[in-house]
């Protein structure tokens, strides 16, 4: 045993990610593949429906770029069609086991009207949510540092109002009545109670587990946390192994609070995120290991991905805690920089895809959606626009390069261009990030708009250093008229709809906040699991 421990450890120092490593050996990488937004909310809703965010609504006005809290009421409106929606009308079981993030409830805290069961999803297990600094009480905090800052500052000024009226009234300076004291009194408790309990109440807000309609755990027990995961990915493929199925396992790594297994803390060079890497990695070993041992492998077409880039600001100190993004400009939230949306792309089906191929052409999670549709011999919906048609295993098969062109770049003769029209201030000047904010900003005087448009030569320069002008690129014109005629034939067929993550959908109501006991009472524990 302990030679074998030993063995397992060399064996990750010399490979960090031996399991995914083994996926892109054996299957097809593609190497340019990008997601429709830099952050999850948004980059979910265009993977699974198909459809840029703008067009589903889940998309902000004021900054709330993501879904806040389980208890709003914004998520992926129930008139939008998923692939899992398409494939489940084609009898496949349909199962999606980890993270989802895409709103949970309208109008009370049962109707369910977001939930994965009501987007094609027959069974769901995982967090409606999202795992957060703020689940662990992390230093670095989504939402609690904040509130408890606000809630601090509010009673500090009724605090200073009761003094100010008690003090008047003793001296006969103000003539008030006892009334108004006591209740500015009574309000500045409140609040201070409320800033010490605030991280415990978010905990329990958000920081929950589900099984279909039913809170299993409440709040998580995150030591628990993996084992359940898996053993609910070998349940369900178990269960459905004799018919055709589509299952989403959404990894709550590698997101802070990095929670990690004790058995892997410490393995990594690389730190805690690194350990939290590593055990991401022998999450999908374990995965690939039920579908050998069930037969599936031959049979099997697997898919992996981020739904965006690394967060740069997450990091305390020297230390690091959102990824890395290597020879790419920016991250998490900062708009179209390559840092941000250009994510991993890996398609393994042994006997049908030929291992060890490489696509450079640009790809999108997007893609995904007529992919498997027609995959499953399913047809892409008329009655809207689905933003891509590409299958992208026609695309490995053929191995034939398409010119085509997007809002913001254009693939043609060979050659990627890349446009931006907005780009972020980074902080402090010189930085690669918004140093000191938890994400940049998207709009107002914390962004530059660019006229003309930022030009690069992605194929050349996947960096994105090399700012290319109308006097160093011959084709300068000929580019931006392409991009720009998709930009207008983007806009031409936006339809209106609710932005589900503006401040109305996106504010924390008691009424549809998930419960497991009688509110404000939510806490329970209904699955053991494994030991």
């Amino acid at each position: 045993l302990t030679g074998s421990r030993d063995r397992d450890m060399l064996h990750l120092h010399h490979s960090w990610t031996p399991n995914i490593d083994r996926l892109a050996e054996d299957g097809v990488k593609l190497t340019q593949h990008i997601s429709a937004a830099s952050l999850c909310t948004p980059s979910r809703a265009a993977f699974l429906t198909g459809r840029y965010p703008v067009r589903s609504g889940m998309v902000s006005s004021i900054g709330y770029r993501v879904l806040q809290w389980t208890g709003a009421s914004g998520g992926l409106p129930t008139n939008e069609t998923t692939f899992a929606k398409i494939l489940k009308e084609k009898g496949y079981a349909t199962g999606l086991v980890g993270k989802w993030h895409l709103g949970l409830n309208c109008e009370s805290a049962s109707d369910h009207c977001h939930h994965p069961l009501h987007h094609g999803f027959d069974h769901f297990y995982g967090m409606p949510f999202s795992l957060m600094g703020d689940c662990a009480h992390w230093e670095l905090s989504e939402k609690r540092v904040n509130l408890e800052q606000k809630l601090n500052f509010l009673f500090q000024v009724l605090a200073l109002v009761a003094l100010t009226l008690v003090a008047g009234k003793l001296t006969h300076l103000i003539p008030v009545s006892w009334t108004p004291v006591i209740w500015s009194a009574l309000w500045a408790v409140l609040l201070l109670s409320g800033s010490y309990f605030v991280g415990a109440l978010i905990v329990h807000a958000d920081c929950l587990l589900m099984r279909n309609h039913t809170i299993t755990e409440q709040p998580m027990r995150f030591q628990k946390t993996t084992p359940l995961i898996l053993q609910e990915v070998a349940s369900f493929l178990k269960r459905n192994k004799h018919g055709p199925f589509l299952l989403f396992v959404s990894f709550l790594h590698v997101h802070i609070p990095l929670i990690t297994m004790e058995n892997f803390l410490g393995k990594s060079l690389h730190g805690l995120y690194g350990d939290n890497v590593e055990e991401m990695d022998w999450m999908v070993g374990q995965i690939l290991d039920t579908l050998d041992m069930e037969g599936l492998t031959n049979s099997t077409l697997i898919y992996f991905t981020s739904d965006h880039g690394g967060s740069l600001e997450n990091q305390l100190g020297r230390t690091q805690y959102g990824g890395w993004n290597g020879i790419y400009k920016g991250g998490k939230g900062m708009g179209g920089w390559e840092g941000g949306i250009r994510v991993p792309g890996i398609f393994r089906w042994p006997g049908v895809l030929p291992a060890g191929q490489v696509i450079g052409e640009p790809t999108s999670l997007m893609d995904v959606f007529p992919t498997v549709v027609q995959l499953a011999g399913g047809e892409v919906p008329q009655d809207r626009v689905i933003c891509t048609v590409k299958n992208l295993l026609a695309l490995v098969l053929n191995s034939q390069h398409s010119d085509h062109g997007s809002v913001h770049f254009v693939s043609w003769e060979g050659t990627t261009w890349k446009v931006h029209f907005v780009t972020p201030v980074f902080q402090p000047e010189g930085a690669g990030a918004c140093y000191g904010r938890k994400v940049c900003p998207c709009f107002g005087e914390k962004v530059l708009h660019h006229d003309p448009p930022l030009l690069f030569d992605l194929s050349r320069d996947p960096s994105e250093t090399h700012v290319l002008t109308s006097a160093s690129e011959p084709v300068f014109y000929q580019v931006m008229e392409r991009v720009q005629r998709a930009v207008r034939e983007h806009q031409r067929t936006l339809s209106p709809v609710p932005l589900q993550l503006d401040r109305l959908g996106n504010i924390w109501r008691p009424w549809l906040q998930p419960c497991c006991g009688p509110f404000p009472l939510c806490w329970c524990l209904r699955e053991d699991g494994p030991q």
